[in-house]
């Protein structure tokens, strides 16, 4: 995943400079390290999904060193749309890209990001799949954290609530809502031994919806 191009690796860690001074000057998002700390260590942040910010914030306030060395697995088809989109995607934010269309699938989504594990990357993922645009708190989970966490159970599964970042840029307007974006780090889960898929994935919610703040619990997802 490396590129061997040095001047795109300069446009990308300068573009990836610039989305982060963007994020923080749009969203003022800040990182509350409840449960585990930031540290440079290989894990999987699984988020909830309610806009296509989410990834670029979660990815922006993560400490330089550990940005480096954190992916996140992303639509290929919304990523690879248009020259710009695909530089961000592959260069920037150098995403395991998976195809949500499975009829023009060439490789295996699970082998794509077991790869990224296997050669020491952190992920960013969204269990729920999509874009959660229902008054639940979450979309029930997919099957592919509990397979990550199976082949790679030494790896931390760090739960991470996005919230306010749909309030500070609704459906159909134009200028940001001058609200602050939290991104709240819970603490890690890993598969027990003999855990199953649906016992695992009720947990692995749960431990989400926990970092939700009150006001969102009470009253839906805002």
């Amino acid at each position: 995943m490396t590129n061997t191009n040095p001047f795109r690796r300069l446009a990308a860690h300068v573009a990836g400079h610039a989305i982060t001074l963007f994020a923080r000057g749009i969203a003022a998002p800040r990182a509350i390290w409840q449960g585990t700390e930031p540290v440079d260590r290989q894990r999987v942040y699984f988020a909830n999904h309610t806009s296509n910010g989410d990834m670029p914030m979660i990815w922006s306030v993560l400490p330089a060193a550990m940005r480096r060395n954190t992916r996140p697995v992303a639509a290929a088809d919304y990523w690879l749309k248009n020259p710009l989109r695909a530089f961000a995607g592959r260069d920037v934010f150098r995403a395991v890209l998976i195809d949500r269309r499975p009829e023009n699938r060439t490789e295996d989504p699970m082998a794509k990001i077991i790869a990224a594990l296997d050669e020491g990357s952190s992920l960013i993922i969204f269990p729920e799949g999509n874009r959660n645009m229902t008054d639940d708190l979450l979309l029930p989970f997919k099957a592919g954290l509990y397979n990550i966490g199976k082949a790679h159970p030494q790896v931390d599964l760090v739960p991470t609530w996005v919230a306010n970042l749909n309030e500070i840029m609704p459906k159909g307007e134009v200028i940001p809502l001058p609200l602050m974006c939290t991104i709240t780090f819970g603490a890690p889960i890993h598969v027990d031994p003999g855990e199953d898929k649906d016992s695992f994935l009720a947990r692995a919610s749960a431990a989400l919806a926990g970092l939700a703040p009150a006001k969102t619990t009470e009253e839906g997802r805002t």
